[in-house]
């Protein structure tokens, strides 16, 4: 993905499960990316469609993971929790390879 698309910031915290206090998160990622505040239907890790309210596109190696129920910080300091997340790698052909993050 060309760095001169990767307009704005969001900080990752990875889901990493739940203790008897709650869920528990990684250490916060900060993400150059592109985001895309629209809604569109997704279909979440139960195979349920979902409403999603943003989108956000990095490079592949941006962040280690992002799985479902972890914590953004999107510009202006709102929150938002992954709903999914997709690999798109061309494998060595010349193609906008990227993560792409849709958030609730």
């Amino acid at each position: 993905m060309p760095g001169f698309l990767l307009r704005h910031e969001v900080v990752v915290e990875p889901y990493e499960g739940d203790s008897a206090n709650g869920p528990l998160y990684g250490a916060p990622v900060t993400v150059r990316c592109f985001l895309e505040e629209k809604r569109r239907m997704v279909r979440n890790s139960a195979g349920e469609q979902v409403l999603s309210g943003a989108t956000f596109y990095c490079r592949l190696d941006a962040i280690p993971d992002a799985p479902p129920q972890s914590l953004v910080t999107l510009p202006g300091d709102r929150q938002s929790e992954v709903i999914t997340q997709a690999r798109h790698d061309g494998g060595g052909l010349p193609t906008p390879d990227h993560l792409e993050v849709s958030l609730v």
